[in-house]
């Protein structure tokens, strides 16, 4: 099983997105046949079976075994991945593209579409898959946004500076600094 499916084609997509199909999805994190998913959602096998037979036909499960019940052959299905994304182009970019530069939305939606096209087309096969993943969150007044913004372009610039040569594996650094919504804590 895949960690993720990136979905780019219609077809996938209208698979995925039926509500029962995404239950017989979670249930087949696990190998199981369509009768053990159809008693556990209060469904016939048959009904079931349309589901599945369709998320295969999509490439969203897959077929990992056949066992014999009953003298009749019973077919054990497994999601082919434990998370599913929809790529931002099956819907299409709408409306004209606007001029973007770094301190705009668009260009952190732009820039969160490209990290998932990278991650969803890595070889998760590898043995070493060297990643990783920082997250925080800061707090800047107002008046020092204009420094803090500077100082962390300037500290990437650098990065990016000091190991941008030709020699070593190459690494896509993603950087997104957006407003947090706030509750009341």
């Amino acid at each position: 099983m895949r960690d993720v499916l990136y979905l780019e084609e219609i077809e996938q997509a209208e698979a995925l997105l039926k509500p029962q199909r995404v239950e017989v999805l979670r249930l087949l994190a696990e190998p199981k046949s369509c009768t053990e998913v159809a008693a556990v959602l209060d469904q016939t096998p048959q009904r079931v079976h349309y589901h599945v037979k369709r998320l295969v036909e999509a490439g969203l499960v897959t077929q990992v075994s056949e066992r014999k019940v009953r003298g009749v052959h019973e077919g054990l299905y497994q999601a082919a991945a434990r998370a599913y994304w929809l790529s931002p182009g099956l819907v299409g970019r709408l409306g004209l593209r606007r001029a973007r530069d770094e301190l705009s939305l668009g260009y952190l939606v732009d820039l969160a579409e490209q990290v998932q096209a990278d991650i969803a087309a890595l070889d998760r096969d590898r043995p070493e898959l060297p990643s990783l993943g920082v997250s925080g969150d800061i707090r800047v007044r107002p008046e020092q946004r204009r420094e803090f913004f500077a100082e962390l372009q300037s500290t990437l610039q650098d990065l990016f500076r000091r190991y941008g040569g030709a020699e070593g594996d190459a690494f896509r650094l993603a950087v997104a600094c957006y407003p947090k919504e706030t509750t009341d804590e």
